[in-house]
């Protein structure tokens, strides 16, 4: 994988501060299993250039296909018209995001956006897809506060 990366043996030899030739015998399998210092080195390079692939492609999934879970315990509560009942409350909610929303907070995130930020649009995904089911109840909501959040947390 890191001669791939890196275009050849020579730089992946100078980066691990090995020989080229000691690489170039790991390429053909005349040695399998490095030294526990190489075993380090190794596997901290390779996590520093695989995960970003890896987590962009999860991102990407979750932003087109797949969606993403939350997981929250927070104070939750809603502006809505006189009469009803908008009293906010500590609620554990466990929900489903579609991809829409997952997008937009993936957006967010990767532009730079503040917690505070992140925070309003996990409100407005909550009282889309919560409070308001899709647009089947509880159109009227106009603002759902999302705030003393004990514990917030993504899944793909």
């Amino acid at each position: 994988y890191l001669v791939k990366q890196l275009g050849g043996t020579k730089a992946v030899a100078q980066m691990l501060r090995i020989s080229q030739r000691t690489v170039e015998r790991y390429v053909k399998n005349q040695i399998k299993a490095p030294r526990p210092g190489l075993a380090g080195r190794l596997e901290r390079e390779v996590k520093q250039r695989w995960q970003p692939l890896i987590r962009a492609k999860a991102r990407q999934k979750a932003a087109s296909t797949g969606g993403i879970i939350i997981d929250t315990r927070a104070r939750l509560g809603y502006t809505a018209p006189i009469g009803s009942t908008d009293q906010d409350r500590i609620r554990h909610l466990t929900i489903a995001l579609p991809p829409v929303h997952a997008a937009r907070l993936f957006n967010a995130q990767e532009a730079g956006a503040s917690d505070a930020r992140l925070q309003e649009i996990a409100a407005e995904a909550l009282k889309e897809v919560y409070f308001q089911d899709g647009g089947r109840r509880a159109g009227s909501l106009d603002e759902v506060r999302f705030t003393d959040i004990e514990h917030l947390e993504f899944d793909l």
